[in-house]
């Protein structure tokens, strides 16, 4: 049984009205051209953080008890993730802890610490990671804030759903990037709930397919990750909340190559002048790859996040010229 409704998001937004931004909804001229289709960018990169993750992380910090704000809380990250916990717990009074893996790119720890929470580099992947912060949680005691399958995380952010469809009332496909896969299913239960003929789009990075193949085997199976993906922000695992709900509001899920994620920032760049991270311009990825799919439809690619490393996309500027 599903437990997040329209209500459940509608009421998030009251929740974290005073704590986030409503993001601007832009449309790409160069893109628009380029793809033959009207096509919008929900600049999520522009958020509290430069991500989207704050909206969850605030919706589920502001149902916390009073006893599990006194023994802190405790959180695995690709990076934005960790950084929205440590953002929100100052804010609200939290002590917090974040785990991340040694990979993670210093302009996301750098950020973590920032705010204040205590940064723990454990493991070489998102998976040693979050086996780590759940261990950790059950030693000392400390709620654990899971970055994609929880009700309020997945409520906060169908918020973005809301804000797309009061921009955009004649959108026809809503494109979402997938990792844990807590931001699809928000935007899909809040999309498909006021307007059920608007295709929403998951798209996966090939170098992390596991809700890609968990969906193809009608359960959640374990799939061997690709390292130094340029979306590492893409790399959460599957749990049962999500899988249900992608499983139910989610018309497909498409994989997109490593290159062509470089390409979707590398033009975002150029064109519109928008700083956005491989995982954030995942949703830009499909129509590059598959123009005529989209054509003459109004599409909303969403824009996830913009903490991407100076040194990866310098590299990626350059390459793509």
């Amino acid at each position: 049984m599903l437990v997040v409704t329209l209500e459940n998001i509608q009421d998030a937004r009251k929740a974290i009205a005073p704590f986030i931004k409503c993001t601007p909804l832009v449309q790409s001229q160069f893109l628009t051209t380029f793809c033959g289709c009207p096509l919008f960018l929900k600049l999520e990169n522009l958020q509290i953080t430069r991500s989207f993750k704050p909206r969850g992380v605030f919706n589920k910090l502001l149902h916390l008890s009073a006893e599990e704000k006194n023994r802190g809380i405790i959180t695995a990250s690709a990076g934005n993730h960790g950084q929205a916990v440590a953002f929100a717990a100052q804010k609200l009074g939290y002590y917090a802890r974040v785990v991340v893996p040694k990979p993670t790119p210093k302009v996301k720890t750098d950020g973590i610490k920032k705010y204040g929470a205590d940064l723990v580099l454990f493991g070489d992947n998102y998976d040693e990671a979050e086996r780590k912060a759940k261990e950790l949680a059950r030693k000392d005691g400390c709620a654990y804030i899971s970055p994609y399958n929880d009700e309020l995380i997945v409520a906060g952010h169908g918020t973005i759903g809301l804000e797309i469809l009061e921009a955009l009332p004649d959108v026809d496909a809503v494109m979402v990037p997938l990792g844990g896969g807590g931001l699809l299913s928000g935007i899909s239960i809040a999309v498909k709930s006021k307007r059920p003929d608007v295709q929403v789009i998951g798209v996966q990075s090939k170098s992390s397919p596991v809700m890609y193949e968990s969906l193809k085997a009608g359960k959640i199976v374990p799939v061997q990750k690709a390292g130094n993906s340029v979306a590492e922000g893409l790399s959460g695992n599957v749990g049962p909340i999500t899988f249900g709900i992608v499983q139910k509001y989610v018309d497909c899920v498409v994989l997109v190559k490593e290159e062509t994620l470089r390409s979707a920032v590398y033009l975002l760049w150029v064109h519109n002048k928008q700083v956005v991270e491989g995982s954030g311009a995942a949703a830009v990825a499909p129509v590059i790859e598959n123009k005529p799919l989209f054509k003459g439809r109004r599409v909303v690619s969403v824009v996830t996040g913009g903490n991407i490393d100076s040194d990866l996309f310098q590299s990626i500027l350059a390459s793509e010229r």
